[in-house]
């Protein structure tokens, strides 16, 4: 059960309309690291976990209060809309293209959502729920949501440079200051994850891995030009996980044969190439055939 209190977590007031920001500000709410995003991620995260209860109990405290984010956003975006000068948006909703060049303004919060606030990113994007991990595995989820918070986090101070509404500043200073909360939430939360060996490196920690080629387990391959990549830390010493030494590779070879397709199905009216002979296909098909 949920119980929505009609007060907003935090102010959602700017200063004055901006239409244009309002486009921008839609990236934060239905962007793929946007807060319609973790919102959706933590809380089914959190029905699905079959973890320890007090791992179930942070996910959907969290993603509980993102309920509360995307609603400050969607306050935010409509009240920079409200009192928008009705002369742009109508620009805006008879040629997007004009409005696109003249001010960046989105028609569809005049034609769509009449002046209010859409599930979409900056581009008018659909919010879709590919973006959002729930893997059942705490550990990797975990990593996803570190990942998750970090871009949300930048995008956010990046907002944040984008206007100098003391009101919208205000908010967004409100959301820097949680994702740093969320940031340091996660990497607790997997350092207890691990320390409590419930999961550990690698995922999935429990497929066994001398199934794996433990010879190629702890290379670091160095497939770009210069040896600058040696002086890592993952191309020498133990490796994280304890369980290796890292072997760097200056000059990594092949390990398998050079693949040739074998004949189109004729149903697919695929190119054919099986008229070859064998002399123009070189010798590596030659010693197959």
């Amino acid at each position: 059960m949920y119980y929505h209190d009609k007060r907003l977590q935090y102010n959602a007031m700017p200063t004055q309309s901006d239409p244009v920001y309002a486009k921008q500000l839609q990236e934060a709410l239905g962007g793929q690291y946007g807060e319609m995003s973790v919102m959706m991620q933590y809380l089914f995260q959190g029905w699905t976990c079959r973890g320890p209860a007090k791992y179930r109990d942070m996910l959907l405290s969290i993603g509980t209060e993102e309920i509360a984010h995307v609603e400050m956003l969607a306050t935010m975006i409509s009240r920079l809309l409200d009192k928008a000068p009705v002369s742009q948006q109508e620009a805006g909703a008879q040629d997007p293209v004009v409005a696109a060049l003249m001010g960046g303004i989105n028609p569809q919060h005049m034609i769509v959502s009449g002046l209010s606030a859409t599930p979409t990113d900056s581009n008018g994007y659909p919010w879709n729920s590919r973006y959002i991990v729930s893997s059942g595995n705490l550990l990797a989820d975990f990593r996803a949501n570190l990942n998750a918070e970090s871009q949300g986090r930048l995008q956010v101070a990046r907002l944040y440079e984008m206007t100098e509404d003391s009101g919208v500043r205000d908010m967004l200073s409100f959301m820097l200051a949680r994702d740093t909360m969320h940031q340091n939430q996660w990497l607790a939360a997997i350092a207890e994850l691990e320390n409590d060996m419930l999961e550990t490196t690698p995922v999935p920690s429990k497929f066994p891995q001398n199934l794996e080629k433990s010879e190629v387990a702890y290379q670091f391959w160095n497939l770009s030009s210069g040896t600058a990549s040696s002086e890592g830390r993952w191309a020498q010493g133990d490796s994280p996980d304890g369980k290796g030494q890292f072997e760097y590779l200056a000059n990594p070879q092949p390990l398998g044969p050079e693949p040739f397709p074998e004949s189109a199905n004729p149903l697919t009216y695929g190119t054919d190439t099986a008229a070859l002979s064998s002399d123009h296909r070189g010798d590596g098909y030659a010693r197959r055939a």
